[in-house]
């Protein structure tokens, strides 16, 4: 995509399905997450909306922004605190399901602190780890529906794998997902209902599913015993 002048109120870059909204004339623009010009005047109101549920970009800006909170010794809770963002944004934005404004990524920057160059320009090592303990899985989950990931940088792997725990009435959430990857997984124990598109099956031990991530899913704990999963996902965008 080529670099354009933004002029007016809005602008919209089709092919990244981005959305730039309320910016004065000239002021910054980014694509793929990476400022490309800057102005002579400071946004005004600037607002990227991705319109999908998470892209690699995402992912990548999060786990950044995660890396870089983690190595100024920050709790989310401490660096929402220092940046007046709300903790709830800063957990969005490194699972790579928010793709914050510049104003605020600006502020949240300001706490650890860091400039907005030296974040972009920052370089993630992948992990190089080969085996894992079962205490050294990294949580992702929340309540009654734990994720334990294999690895805590899935940044340059291809694959996310995941051990689910769904807590009885544990559920993805009514309204359905979708991300551009491929998943698959068994269950191990208990049961769960799984709807891909418009399709619904209950699935018990040795039962497994197999499909393409952007149809929206969902998952759903049923019957009396907590159920327990091995997935996988590639690439990894959950």
């Amino acid at each position: 995509m080529r670099p354009f002048r933004l002029s007016g109120t809005r602008a919209r870059m089709s092919d990244r399905v981005t959305v730039v909204v309320g910016v004065a004339d000239e002021s910054l623009f980014l694509v793929n997450h990476k400022p490309l010009i800057y102005g002579p005047r400071t946004p005004q109101v600037l607002r990227i909306l991705n319109m999908k549920n998470t892209s690699q970009d995402d992912l990548t800006l999060g786990l950044r922004l995660r890396t870089l909170r983690e190595r100024a010794g920050l709790s989310q809770r401490a660096l929402a605190k220092k940046s007046d963002v709300p903790n709830s944004t800063i957990s969005l934005i490194e699972s790579g399901k928010m793709n914050p404004s510049v104003g605020a990524l600006r502020r949240i920057l300001q706490g650890i602190p860091i400039g907005m160059s030296d974040f972009f320009s920052f370089e993630i090592e992948p992990e190089q780890t080969v085996f894992y303990a079962a205490e050294e899985l990294t949580e992702i989950g929340k309540g009654q529906l734990s994720l334990r990931q294999v690895g805590s940088n899935l940044h340059g792997r291809a694959m996310m794998i995941l051990q689910e725990t769904y807590d009885l009435g544990a559920d993805t959430g009514r309204v359905m997902y979708g991300h551009e990857a491929e998943e698959g997984g068994v269950v191990i124990s208990g049961r769960v209902e799984v709807t891909v598109g418009d399709q619904r099956k209950v699935l018990g031990p040795g039962d497994a599913y197999y499909f393409d991530s952007r149809t929206p899913h969902r998952f759903r704990q049923v019957g009396p015993e907590v159920c327990r999963i091995v997935s996988a996902c590639t690439p990894p965008t959950f």
